[in-house]
């Protein structure tokens, strides 16, 4: 069986660029006969499909960016949406935006649709189920056919591509000392199942303040979430192992953490204090309102559609991958 190749493939073989490869296969009245010829013979024989994108990012521009998000209603995609269209409209883009809806196979559909040549680069926010099949072929061939790619919030160490997250470690931590230093000592951690990377590290930093305070023995109560499971009674059993106050890596798990308290007739701080992650609408008007750490969307989205344009328009320096970092604050309310 032949190997599979790429125009990265090629170029390394043939001595050539792979803008050189990719007008070639364009048949570009740029490039000579011979050199032509010898590209297409060579791509022939190992049965080579061009990707219509690639070629179209070498030789002329579309002036869109592709957007594939993980869900249609989320604030914090929302503020991640508002920061991506104003850093695009600043340099004269405009963005195309799709949903995976938490799917793997949806996901894998919107980069065939985008791959047809109608966006210049692509900003991807990778799906739930992507993280937990662990199947990342169709974002490994976007960097093996040279194309412009920046991850955000959910990314994958595995891909060798521009990223830009959330200090999700700095994050948990922020949270879990604030709590401690509120004098709560048996603190409770609801956490996402561990193929979500950032709820693996928000439990970082969670783990990192009770070591520090001397309570990892005492408040090490990581709970993994069952989101296909009851979320209350899940965290039903967590009131009952006597904490006094819960840290939820969501706006979600945070508001029905304080509907559980109540149902089990305690009150929210007193009893219980609540940090979730995540400072959207629902920490702002859930009654207590919610302490959160914000995770500043905007400006994610707005870095990372800037990094994705410079990645564009300088495709020849050929800079190794980047990774921004985007600090996390802690906005406190009535929940601790």
């Amino acid at each position: 069986m032949k190997q599979k190749i790429t125009i990265k493939t090629i170029s390394k073989e043939l001595g050539v660029s792979t803008s050189t490869v990719s007008k070639a296969l364009r048949d570009s009245h740029e490039i000579s006969v011979e050199t032509k010829e010898r590209i297409k013979a060579y791509a022939d024989f190992y049965n080579y499909k061009p990707n219509n994108l690639a070629l179209q990012l070498r030789n002329q521009k579309t002036m869109v960016i592709g957007v594939i998000l993980p869900k249609i209603v989320h604030h914090f995609f929302s503020t991640v949406i508002k920061g991506i269209e104003k850093g695009a409209s600043e340099k004269g883009y405009h963005i195309m935006v799709c949903f995976s809806n938490e799917s793997y196979q949806s996901e894998v559909d919107n980069l065939k649709v985008l791959s047809n040549g109608s966006v210049d680069g692509l900003l991807i926010s990778v799906a739930k189920e992507t993280l937990q099949n662990g199947d990342f072929k169709h974002l490994q061939d976007l960097v093996n056919e040279e194309i412009p790619l920046v991850m955000f919030d959910r990314v994958l160490d595995s891909i060798d591509c521009d990223k830009v997250i959330v200090d999700d470690i700095g994050g948990g931590y922020k949270a879990t000392k604030h709590l401690i230093e509120q004098g709560r000592k048996r603190i409770a951690m609801l956490s996402t199942p561990t193929h979500v990377n950032i709820g693996v590290l928000r439990e970082k930093g969670y783990t990192k303040a009770l070591k520090e305070f001397n309570l990892l023995e005492s408040s090490n109560l990581a709970i993994e979430i069952d989101d296909n499971s009851d979320l209350k009674e899940q965290i039903f059993k967590v009131i009952d192992k006597n904490i006094d106050a819960i840290f939820a890596v969501n706006e979600i798990y945070a508001a029905v953490a304080i509907r559980a308290i109540r149902e089990k007739g305690m009150k929210v701080p007193e009893d219980i204090s609540v940090v979730g992650f995540t400072d959207g609408l629902i920490s702002e008007y859930s009654s207590p309102s919610i302490t959160a750490i914000v995770q500043h969307g905007f400006t994610m989205g707005k870095q990372a559609v800037e990094l994705l344009i410079d990645r564009i328009e300088n495709e020849s320096e050929n800079l190794p991958p980047a990774t921004k970092v985007i600090s996390s604050t802690l906005n406190i309310r009535e929940s601790s």
